[in-house]
């Protein structure tokens, strides 16, 4: 070990592990000498903002996270919940976002593999994957590039690894050009009687290393997560690791089996920082030490020393503390499954780190001072609203150009508001996702019910799974069930009933965020993805549950930044709060900047991405977003003209190129009652379908039921008394607490006594569905046609947005 007194570090070597010159100085004074080589990269991984949190753990603490129904919450590699009948789900979020930046397919690719190794780590098997993904504008090359990379790269990996991608949302914005997102949530399955927890225990138990090799790939892949990208970051290609699916799957069956023995006291993923990571967090948890010997490590390569071990993120491995007398057995499953499996390491009373190479200690570490006693920044908030936001919302809708029933007009030129819809449903972020899902597999294991696209949030069954089930489809399973799924979410219900007789219960899972409406107004917008969340799960009649949520923000040590990142934290936990949904864990991403060729930062939109799981008691009684039958009555749920809003929408951004204004606040009192009152209507088989108004207001809303149920709508209302309302407001403004959903004529009376009791006068009788001849039809109440639009000339525009732009680029590379 090093002890001599001058610093064996130059300032750029401490600074290049991702430490401050003050962080160096508290190590040493931590371990009374200077660290050597591994031990500082050791540091450096573990205290990164991706690790430790260092700046964001002060701001998570006012998150509830407790529940009725939660079982595991913060601190475990995934939280639990109860879902009743002995069903207990166990779910997580994380980012992939820097790697996806330099290199997406692997980028995108391991971080699915990431999140599966977060659920099957707690004894659950992994049921299905959700997505989150942002990315420059479509029109750039550049963003063209990383958005194939990225979907390609979560595709090969789902479908490969035999786990639905069953949902998501992707934006596009030139906020994202440099710095695309990349989150991923999974579900899955408790298939063991206890819940496998982190924390070693027990003085001398064995510790097995098992999974995959270890190699040079991954380096430093958490301390690179936590600095900006630059344009050297390209440079970064060996911090961003490689993933085999094909040996994530065997390593999912080997670990379950291995868990449903009891010999396993605590299992911990290698993710980020790898072993250092999981070694230290292991020994943290139970309060104990672990040494261990690198010499005993499957490696991949030569000449490997202790910091490239340490520090290395070869993907598919995992770290167990065993029963003594009985890690044979284990080994046994292992290799039976064709993976590497061997007795590494001890559990020690000493709490510490302690790392052994070819017979000497290379390291010696207190586990806390790694894992739980990081440094920590309390940083104090902006006294008065920065100026970016001041200006926003000095923004008033008057400074647009006058609109009436005929149109708008816009650079000289009059758009009738079918020019407009048809316009909006061009925009990338409204537009069909269909080129995205179309490459994953949403239908393997066969329990998958609301298909992407189909509805505001995905359904999936919750079968048993302590019997032995292939998963193999049969005659009269789903059978064409994007076609099924688009004439009637109950067919594909009564599809799955043969196999569904044990257990009617299913989850719904949804990812959101309008990160719009969070750069406006962080403390308003982060309430609001919060809302929109348990809103989408209620269009399914879904019960919101739980949230894990994924913090993408800028650099925290920019008063803006962590301005941004605070008043979010304080909107999310208001909002998780106020809609009984606790956070059982989830991921902070900060330093999502871009530096310019001038060293200039250039920081991404504060995106705090929740995703919400829900329960839904009986399979029978959901609901997508299409249409079901000409005749059947469309309502709105919520204002059709109050708290609306143009600040922050869509409309205002892409037809107007302006992002400015207040986005919508949120009333949660309202909110309550429209997402009862819809689950409720659903639950009564009155609704037949729910679409959440989002993006684009109810115009948009109602075009995409009638795209994806092929079935028009007959809409007429009233316009605004007052001159104060414009047209586009009422047309495409955006608000929370707003639901359009049709009903079957034989339950219109019971239908609207049951909202005349709960909502009051603050719902709308909006029209009829019509056959696909009809269209789009959207009148005036005495008569004056504002919108008049055909299915297929919607339908085309909406589900060839995002493909036309990849043609464009896929010609280009091709010449």
């Amino acid at each position: 070990m090093t002890t001599a007194c001058e610093p064996p570090f130059s300032p750029e070597e401490i600074a290049s592990e991702g430490l401050k010159l003050e962080e160096y100085q508290e190590i040493v004074r931590r371990l009374g000498r200077h660290p050597n080589k591994a031990e500082l990269g050791m540091f450096g991984v573990m205290w990164s903002e991706h690790c430790c949190y260092k700046n964001s753990r002060p701001l998570l603490k006012q998150f509830p996270t407790t529940g009725d129904r939660i079982l595991v919450g913060p601190g475990e590699n995934a939280g639990v919940v109860d879902l009743g009948d002995g069903l207990r789900l166990a779910f997580k979020i994380e980012s992939h976002n820097h790697p996806s930046a330099v290199e997406p397919f692997q980028g995108a690719a391991t971080g699915v593999g990431g999140i599966l190794r977060d659920i099957f780590t707690m004894g659950a098997r992994p049921i299905a994957i959700l997505n989150s993904l942002r990315f420059g504008s479509l029109e750039d090359p550049k963003t063209q590039r990383l958005f194939s990379g990225v979907i390609a790269g979560i595709a090969h990996y789902g479908n490969s690894v035999g786990v639905p991608t069953v949902g998501g949302e992707v934006y596009f914005d030139p906020a994202y050009s440099g710095n695309p997102l990349v989150n991923v949530m999974a579900l899955g399955l408790m298939e063991t009687s206890e819940i496998v927890k982190s924390g070693a225990s027990g003085i001398g138990n064995p510790v097995l290393y098992v999974g995959s090799t270890t190699g040079r790939d991954g380096m430093g892949g958490a301390s690179f997560a936590s600095a900006e990208l630059s344009d050297a970051s390209m440079d970064d290609r060996p911090a961003v690791q490689v993933g085999d699916p094909f040996l994530e799957k065997s390593l999912i069956e080997a670990c379950l089996e291995a868990f449903k023995t009891g010999i396993v006291v605590a299992a911990q993923d290698m993710g980020a920082a790898g072993i250092t990571c999981s070694t230290s967090e292991m020994a943290a948890k139970g309060g104990v030490g672990i040494e261990f010997d690198l010499d005993k490590v499957p490696v991949r390569e030569l000449g490997m020393v202790p910091y490239e071990y340490l520090l290395s993120e070869s993907q598919e491995r995992m770290l167990f503390v065993a029963q003594k007398g009985r890690e044979q057995e284990l080994i046994d499953i292992f290799h039976r499954w064709g993976l590497h499996a061997v007795v590494a390491g001890t559990v020690i009373a000493e709490p510490v780190v302690r790392i052994l190479f070819q017979g000497k200690i290379a390291a010696e570490i207190p586990a806390t001072a790694l894992a739980e006693n990081t440094p920590l920044y309390e940083r104090e908030l902006l006294a008065e609203l920065p100026k970016y936001v001041r200006q926003a919302w000095e923004w008033t809708p008057d400074t647009l150009p006058a609109c009436t029933t005929g149109g708008i007009e816009i650079k000289a030129k009059l758009h009738s508001w079918n020019d407009i819809l048809l316009l909006l449903l061009d925009t990338p972020t409204i537009a069909s996702k269909s080129w995205v899902y179309r490459q994953y597999d949403h239908q393997v294991q066969n329990n998958t019910v609301m298909f992407p696209g189909g509805a505001d949030a995905a359904v999936i069954r919750l079968r048993p799974l302590e019997k032995e089930d292939t998963g193999t489809r049969r005659r009269g399973d789903a059978g064409n069930t994007d076609e099924i799924l688009s004439a009637s979410p109950r067919l594909v219900v009564s599809a799955f009933s043969e196999t569904a007789s044990s257990s009617q219960r299913a989850v719904a899972a949804t990812v959101d965020c309008n990160p719009r409406y969070v750069y406006l107004d962080p403390y308003e917008g982060a309430k609001a993805v919060v809302a929109e969340a348990a809103r989408n799960l209620s269009c399914v009649g879904a019960e919101p549950l739980a949230v894990t949520d994924n913090l993408n923000f800028g650099s925290p040590e920019k008063p803006i930044g962590y301005w941004q990142l605070a008043e979010a934290c304080r909107g999310l936990a208001e909002g998780c709060r106020e809609l009984a949904t606790p956070v059982t864990g989830g991921n902070v991403s900060l330093y999502n900047e871009t530096l310019d060729s001038q060293g200039n930062p250039q920081p991404i939109y504060p995106t705090p991405v929740v995703g919400m799981v829900g329960l839904i008691p009986d399979l029978t009684k959901i609901c997508g977003q299409a249409w079901q039958t000409p005749g059947d009555v469309i309502y709105l749920l919520g204002g059709l003209s109050s708290d609306l809003t143009l600040g922050g929408s869509e409309y205002l951004a892409s037809i107007h190129g302006t992002v400015a204004g207040k986005p919508p606040r949120v009333d949660f009192d309202w909110e309550r009652r429209v997402q009862k009152a819809c689950r409720e209507g659903i639950r009564q088989g009155w609704v037949r379908s729910a679409h959440d108004c989002a993006e684009g207001g109810l115009v948009i809303a109602l075009a995409e039921s009638c795209i994806t149920g092929k079935l028009g709508a007959e809409i007429s209302f009233k316009l605004p008394a007052n001159d104060m309302q414009r047209l586009d407001e009422v047309l495409f403004g955006e608000g929370g607490g707003r639901i359009v959903v049709s009903v079957a004529p034989e339950q219109q009376e019971n239908w609207e006594s049951y909202l005349q009791q709960n909502l009051e006068q603050n719902w709308h009788k909006l029209g009829k569905v019509g056959n696909s001849e009809i269209g789009l039809r959207v009148l005036t109440s005495d008569g004056q046609a504002l919108i008049n639009a055909r299915i297929e000339e919607m339908g085309d525009r909406y589900s060839k947005a995002i493909a036309k732009r990849l043609a464009i680029y896929t010609n280009t590379q091709e010449r």
